[in-house]
């Protein structure tokens, strides 16, 4: 199978795995942010709930509604021609059950055109998991840090627990999940996970013998309110700064009454 060829459909993806090749994915929350990532190549988008976080300003993931989810998905699908689209399943879509799961996670594959939805948990998920599949929903898993267990583990905090996450490694493949995620695991464990499962494990903050790696857009490009830094992301530019200048630039030219020029007028 030539993974490379055309867009990317949830058996080509899990395929990189296998042909070796490592995975590059990012999140995206709109049109113009999507169509570049997928323009520079990326292999899966993530239209993550951290968009509470990054484009609403709030403290969790967890006030994130199904609509707002499905809103942000939808212009992130019309912007993308190659990359797989994955979609987070927002806090309370899931938790109350499988027939919520199935409606839920069927609204935004239908209103969205997302390949594929994200949900947290291992073991105890996997029933959902294997439901979700067997109705032909593809499933992203996401082991370690769970953004939306953040009010019962009291925080956001590295998972050291080998014996659990290796269980629940093994749980989420066995239920049908085509990839999973590893949010802030130690770099060992996470190898031992990738060499345990035939999935793809996507690292986030769990170091480079993962399958493939996910950041934040905002975070990688240096974009975020407040000049946020997570330990986990490298900064590849510094847009936040760019913006500022530039914003400057023109209030001052307002003032001074450079701008407009004749060049931005009409006669």
């Amino acid at each position: 199978m030539n993974v490379d060829t055309g867009p990317l459909t949830v058996p080509k993806f899990s395929a990189l795995k296998r042909a070796g090749r490592k995975i590059a994915m990012v999140t995206a929350y709109d049109f113009p942010s999507a169509a570049l990532a997928d323009l520079a190549g990326v292999d899966g988008i993530l239209v993550g709930d951290s968009v509470g976080m990054v484009v609403q300003g709030k403290s969790t993931t967890l006030p994130v509604t199904l609509d707002q989810m499905i809103y942000h998905a939808e212009m992130v699908c019309r912007a993308v021609r190659r990359a797989l689209v994955v979609v987070d399943m927002p806090f309370m879509s899931y938790q109350t059950g499988v027939r919520d799961a199935l409606i839920n996670a069927g609204r935004i594959l239908k209103e969205t055109g997302a390949q594929a939805v994200k949900l947290e948990g291992g073991r105890e998920q996997a029933e959902l998991i294997a439901a979700l599949v067997q109705a032909g929903i593809p499933v992203l898993a996401h082991l370690g840090l769970r953004p939306q267990a953040v009010r019962a583990v009291g925080g956001y905090r590295v998972e050291r627990d080998r014996e659990r996450l290796l269980a629940d490694a093994e749980a989420v493949e066995r239920a049908g999940a085509f990839a999973v995620i590893l949010e802030c695991i130690p770099v060992d464990i996470a190898a031992e996970i990738t060499a345990s499962v035939e999935i793809p494990t996507i690292g986030i903050g769990a170091g480079p013998r993962c399958d493939g790696q996910i950041l934040v857009f905002h975070d990688l490009l240096g974009y975020a309110a407040g000049g946020r830094k997570p330990k986990h992301a490298k900064q590849y530019a510094n847009l936040g700064e760019i913006i500022n200048q530039a914003l400057r630039q023109y209030i001052q030219e307002v003032q001074e009454g450079k701008f407009p020029g004749p060049e931005h007028s009409f006669s």
